[in-house]
């Protein structure tokens, strides 16, 4: 049966966020991406106006079976940074949920991020090799184990070897019913979604805390990049900036559109009173100068010093590290900024 653009329109505009007008054109994976990352946080779904007409005459083309190039598909650099992308944010989901498993960062982590990867490489039509994928994925998790960023370098893994097995995927059977996909679509979102429904329920306290601790170690890491961490925050306030502008802050969806704005809230807020914390720890005031921070740091390294506490070794162990740790939160920031 032939696709319709109005119809494609239509389903963008009521059911866009959860991909329903992906499923209409029989973009399964495509769907499933926008279900568990709504939409790509919205921005994703808003920019697919623009692609529907090319979607539904491929998917109207693909229905009269035309042959494909043998050739494998061009490389693509936005494919590959959602890649990465999406197989952090699996890595995220899987330490959240199923961090108490036994074996997790030789297990379920790597499994998470490649399965991530690959549900974008099998976006649209083309696909990739997940036997390569997960392998690369699994090859990766050990050399990184006990790192807190171990999930970027399996991502990346994973990615590049994705984009290296790219190719076209085999002709669907088009006799497939629409239920028997919605069955499959239900299943690896029911997947997804319960490890983490049940950490949140269950354990409100752990799931606060794994988050907390992902989203100070994406800011670390972040805080070596500031083009890209000023570009996180913009992308945070994106869909909240459209809905002012468009309604002028009222409306039936003002609640859930001022959502964003404590996301965004929530993580500056976080950022701040990591640096307060720090500043504390060093006994300094908030805003002290760098020739300060290192005065104290190394006031407090000889002071701690586990050699020079031999009668209270544990104790100075613990001061010296955390003293280490603020040190370290209070300069990366600043050595990320140009001089």
């Amino acid at each position: 049966m032939a696709k319709r653009l109005l119809v494609a329109y239509a389903l963008w505009a009521l059911g866009g966020p959860v991909g329903l007008h992906h499923v209409y054109l029989g973009r399964d994976s495509h769907a499933l991406l926008w279900m568990l990352t709504l939409g790509g946080l919205g921005m994703g779904w808003l920019w697919e106006f623009w692609q529907l007409p090319g979607w539904v005459a491929r998917a109207n083309a693909t229905q009269e079976s035309h042959p494909r190039s043998p050739e494998p598909p061009a490389l693509s650099p936005v494919r590959f940074f959602g890649q990465v992308l999406v197989g952090i944010y699996f890595g995220l989901v899987a330490l959240i949920g199923l961090s108490s498993l036994p074996g997790f960062a030789l297990l379920a982590l790597p499994l998470a991020v490649g399965l991530g990867v690959h549900v974008v490489s099998s976006v649209g039509e083309q696909t990739s090799d997940l036997k390569n994928t997960l392998t690369a994925a699994f090859l990766t998790s050990p050399v990184f184990q006990g790192y807190v960023l171990a999930i970027l370098p399996i991502s990346l893994t994973a990615s590049i070897t994705a984009q290296q097995y790219r190719c076209y995927k085999p002709r669907r059977d088009t006799g497939e019913t629409l239920s028997a996909r919605l069955y499959r679509l239900g299943l690896a979102y029911l997947a997804f979604t319960t490890p983490l429904a049940y950490c949140a329920f269950c354990n409100p306290a752990a799931t606060v805390h794994y988050v907390a601790d992902a989203i100070g170690a994406l800011l670390d890491w972040l805080s070596f990049f500031p083009s890209l961490g000023s570009f996180l925050e913009q992308l945070l306030l994106l869909p909240y900036r459209a809905w002012r502008l468009l309604t002028d802050g009222t409306g039936i969806w003002a609640g859930s559109f001022q959502e964003w704005e404590k996301v965004y809230e929530f993580v500056k807020s976080f950022q701040t009173e990591r640096q307060q914390l720090a500043y504390k720890v060093l006994g300094l005031p908030d805003g002290a100068p760098v020739e300060e921070i290192h005065k104290k740091y190394r006031e407090l390294v000889k002071l701690w010093h586990p050699d020079h506490n031999r009668h209270q070794v544990e104790e100075a162990e613990r001061r010296f590290i955390e003293v280490q740790a603020a040190y370290e939160s209070l300069m990366q920031p600043r050595k990320a900024k140009p001089t």
